[in-house]
């Protein structure tokens, strides 16, 4: 990736020079190199920063830090878009404070037709993982490209959906490369990097502290062209993506829900503050998209299951496949199964959001 890569990270790790202000200095100078190669008594002249940036350039260290990020880049194929080149995401590109730099492990093209971003609260219920794989599901024609944060609840039922169902999904992380958070997301994180991808600005070695997380979210709400609010709180990070999102003049969508669910209480905020627009599925996403009547040609895609399953595990999925709901005893019969083995089971799919138990103790598929 050369020197140029060098110094476009160099420059990320001058303290004092943030997004905005980093985008002026490459403007100014000409490029991320040309900053480093600027005559000092050239940049004391800058207003407000003059000293300390000058300061900076002279620091062996900052581009210390950088060679090493660079073999991490090199060593895994991560993929580093800045800020002018053709690769950026360009919906981002066009967001006042979008990231100068960006690294990339993944698939799935960032600029294409249709972007949409889900999130919500990480104590999902199941009416609201319901309401997310519809919306997906309901997307497919589409061809969208599913964004979200990778985040236990919603997101990760975003992403999963988007598995299952055919369609490109990239997650925004709150720290480098290197790790995935939450842990339990590895396998998960891993599908995505072969049907989608992972985003971040941040250098390996960034833990996942809380501060970086609306840096995330704000990559989220760049990259899309609408974001769907399924369930959240009145306060967190779905409601935060939502806010960035109406600043970059994005569609914001929410689904209602009831008015003592504490889990629907920031979506029904969204909508009664005029912040987002009322959905219930993913016709109303295509109708206030203007996509209704333009859906791009695709193939029919048949579900997929993106999870390791035992063969017992298989024997119950491709059964409710077929029957739709039934109960234990159905399921013992028609599998074979002892109750042990099957319940042992049926509590695992349920853990990894492939089934619910209805009323009745009857199971189906998600």
């Amino acid at each position: 990736m050369g020197e140029g890569l060098l110094y476009q990270i160099g420059l990320t790790l001058i303290p004092g020079v943030g997004d905005v202000l980093g985008k002026k200095l490459v403007l100014l100078c000409g490029s991320a190199e040309a900053v480093f190669r600027e005559p000092r008594q050239h940049l004391k002249k800058i207003p407000r920063v003059g000293d300390l940036l000058a300061r900076a350039v002279g620091n062996k260290e900052i581009l210390l830090r950088a060679e090493k990020e660079v073999v991490f880049v090199d060593r895994y194929h991560i993929s580093a878009f800045f800020f002018q080149d053709t690769g950026y995401p360009q919906r981002l590109k066009h967001c006042f404070d979008s990231p100068i730099l960006l690294f990339y492990k993944g698939t799935a093209a960032l600029n294409i037709p249709r972007v949409i971003g889900i999130v919500g609260t990480r104590s999902a219920t199941a009416y609201g993982k319901s309401v997310t794989r519809e919306i997906v599901a309901g997307l497919v024609q589409q061809q969208v490209l599913v964004v979200s944060g990778l985040a236990y609840g919603i997101d990760s039922c975003a992403h999963r959906s988007a598995l299952d169902y055919g369609l490109n999904t990239v997650g925004s992380l709150g720290h480098g490369l290197d790790t995935v958070y939450p842990w339990l997301h590895r396998s998960l994180a891993e599908k995505m990097v072969a049907q989608g991808g992972l985003i971040t600005e941040f250098l390996s070695g960034t833990k996942p502290d809380r501060t970086n997380f609306p840096k995330r979210n704000r990559i989220i709400a760049g990259l899309c062209d609408a974001i769907v609010v399924v369930e959240a709180g009145r306060k967190g990070g779905a409601l935060i993506t939502a806010d960035i999102a109406n600043s970059y003049n994005r569609d914001v969508f929410a689904i209602p829900g009831r008015v003592n669910d504490p889990y629907s209480d920031g979506t029904n905020y969204l909508i009664r503050t005029n912040r987002a627009s009322l959905i219930q599925n993913a016709d109303d996403i295509e109708y206030l998209m203007g996509w209704k009547d333009t859906a791009l040609p695709t193939l029919p895609v048949q579900r997929k299951f993106f999870i390791e399953m035992t063969p017992a595990e298989e024997q119950i999925v491709a059964k409710l496949q077929e029957k739709g709901k039934l109960g234990i005893d159905e399921i013992c019969i028609l599998t074979e199964n002892p109750m042990s083995k099957v319940s042992a089971s049926l509590l695992n799919l349920e853990f990894e959001g492939v089934i619910k138990c209805s009323p009745g103790k009857m199971y189906e598929l998600i």
